[in-house]
């Protein structure tokens, strides 16, 4: 049998690490070939490890250090993707930061901002630079990570939360925007997950969070990743502007 993604090109943003990074393992294991990107020195043994790892599995691998708030490093990673597979049929767009809480009277407008353009204007950027792609293609997928935050909100969390709602109506003007098109974007908002992200979250938030979801735990990232997944095969060929949110009741959309 074939594997859902045989033969397809990912191009995953943020993909050094937590849910990205298993989404990317996941996809190769599939049969997908994957541009892992990472956003700084930090994270480059971590990028490098997850190319080894898509190599070991058979599948080619590329990763690119690019920070997505920059058009310019945008533009140099899907040109290096371009030039080492010639095509992307799956862009998933998976890069993001949470930031320090605040509540908004004590908010600065450098950590607003900080959260707006790496969550939000990275979407965008990685989006528009792919899309012709697609166009010409006749075909692709796009992924983007919201949050459940996105539909309730946060205390101390307005900044974040922002920044994935705005990525839920970016994607849903997206799917009209493509309307007929061979193309779908939908989104993925996951509840709170067991990453690396969650560092630096102030213990009392997660208990208030954790005291609301049924399943009574936090996700572990295999309970993200059949959704991105789904989303990235053709059996989702009829989701269009779609939020799956795999939360364990958190939200109920």
């Amino acid at each position: 049998m074939m594997a859902k993604l045989d033969g397809k090109i990912a191009l995953i943003t943020g993909s050094s690490s937590g849910i990205g990074r298993a989404v990317a393992l996941a996809f190769a294991h599939e049969g997908a070939h994957v541009a892992i990107n990472f956003p700084n020195q930090s994270q480059a043994v971590n990028a490098a490890e997850v190319e080894s790892e898509i190599k070991k599995a058979g599948r080619r691998a590329l990763s690119i250090e690019a920070d997505v708030a920059s058009e310019e490093q945008v533009d140099r990673m899907v040109d290096r993707v371009m030039g080492k597979f010639g095509r992307i049929d799956i862009l998933v767009n998976n890069a993001g930061i949470a930031g320090a809480a605040a509540t908004i009277e004590n908010l600065t407008v450098a950590a607003w901002d900080q959260l707006m353009t790496v969550n939000l204007r990275g979407v965008f950027l990685c989006t528009r630079k792919v899309l012709p792609i697609m166009y010409r293609q006749n075909y692709g997928k796009i992924i983007n990570t919201a949050s459940q935050l996105a539909y309730k909100g946060a205390p101390g969390m307005a900044h974040y939360c922002a920044s994935k709602a705005g990525i839920v109506t970016f994607t849903r003007s997206l799917a009209l925007e493509i309307g007929a098109r061979n193309i779908n974007a939908n989104c993925v908002a996951p509840g709170v997950t067991r990453t690396p992200i969650l560092e630096g979250t102030p213990p009392a938030l997660l208990d208030s969070i954790l005291a609301g979801i049924p399943k009574a735990r936090f996700a572990h990232v295999d309970d993200i990743v059949p959704a991105y997944l789904f989303l990235a095969s053709d059996e989702a060929g009829h989701f269009v502007g779609q939020c799956l949110s795999p939360n364990g009741g958190d939200v109920m959309l």
